[in-house]
């Protein structure tokens, strides 16, 4: 799969998804660390990235512009602050998640769960 990994998140989560065999590229390699969030979507829909971040206001941009593309996912609540363990949990759940990446989708992971709301917001 394809990433873009978002300021909110360190670099070294890129750096495993890479090495995982992803495609995945922080913000800050492309010189956009002070990006706006609409920027990044813009990004992220035209390259097929799905974006990674510990941000929420991207999941409210998401409900605002009540598109499909691109999937968003979150790092929330006492899901782990360890870039390495982030990417780890991330992995580990993309065989439950991928397809609905996919399709379109914000996803969110707790440590011990997941949360997967299809887009457009409010279409279900």
């Amino acid at each position: 799969m394809k990433f873009l990994v978002d300021n909110a998140l360190s670099p070294r989560v890129a750096d495993v998804l890479n090495e995982a065999g992803h495609d995945a590229v922080h913000v800050r390699s492309r010189g956009l660390h002070a990006a706006t969030d609409p920027h990044l979507f813009q990004l992220a829909a035209a390259e097929g990235r799905t974006i990674l971040s510990a941000d929420t206001d991207f999941g409210a941009l998401l409900a605002f512009r009540r598109e499909t593309k691109p999937s968003v996912v979150l790092f929330r609540g006492r899901a782990p602050r360890r870039p390495d363990r982030q990417a780890v949990l991330l992995l580990a759940n993309l065989p439950i998640i991928g397809a609905e990446l996919d399709r379109g989708a914000i996803v969110t992971i707790y440590e011990t769960r997941l949360r997967i709301r299809r887009l457009p917001i409010g279409a279900e």
